[in-house]
């Protein structure tokens, strides 16, 4: 009988290395590719240092309203008497109870309407706002933009003098009246009764000689 012959050893293949299937690769770029990577960055932080520089202005010119701001108290009486000059006639500076502040009050010399206006913006007891504009040359479309899409809602009578009552869908209250002389409009976000305060306050400044 034949004695069995072994047959061909696998001993090289079976340790021959075998990737690992964990391991892992580093990919490494060509210079080509690693100076287009660099001109993508830099042209991404060049893009981040443009807009940067477009927004810093703005945020500088219109710095973020805080308490500070809407509580600061203008002195209307003087800034009145510095715009009288461009006016033609002294704005109004109504004199308010204890409690009541200004932060602002400015002359405006008009657009294109050719309108020219003074503002004062008033802050109550309560902290509600309310705006005084006056002027001597309006027209109705000035007036309506200054309404700002209010409604007609009523009439109110504050002292002797009737007010057109409007109503708008912001929340703010309008009131417009005319006299001899003015349009005058208040706005804002107070109670009625604290117009009328500011209504009586203007009516003892236009008497005033």
């Amino acid at each position: 009988m034949s004695t069995p012959q072994p047959g061909p050893s696998n001993t090289s293949a079976d340790s021959a290395p075998r990737p690992d299937a964990d391991q892992q690769f580093t990919p490494v770029l060509t210079p080509k590719q690693a100076k287009r990577a660099n001109s993508t960055v830099i042209g991404m932080l060049i893009a981040v240092a443009a807009t940067f520089g477009l927004v810093l202005p703005v945020l500088l010119l219109n710095p973020t309203h805080t308490a500070e701001t809407y509580a600061r108290d203008i002195d209307v009486p003087n800034v009145s008497a510095e715009a009288a000059d461009i006016a033609g006639y002294v704005p109004l500076a109504p004199d308010l109870p204890e409690g009541w502040t200004s932060n602002f009050a400015r002359w405006n010399p008009g657009g294109s309407d050719g309108v020219p206006f003074w503002e004062v913006g008033y802050l109550t007891p309560e902290r509600q706002f309310i705006q005084l504009t006056q002027t001597n040359s309006a027209n109705p479309t000035w007036t309506a933009q200054r309404l700002d899409g209010a409604q007609l809602s009523g009439q109110r009578t504050i002292g002797t003098l009737d007010w057109e009552l409007f109503d708008s869908s912001s929340g703010d209250s309008f009131l417009t009246t005319e006299t001899d002389e003015f349009t005058l409009i208040l706005n804002g976000t107070a109670d009625l009764a604290e117009f009328d305060v500011l209504g009586d306050a203007i009516l003892n400044d236009l008497a005033a000689p």
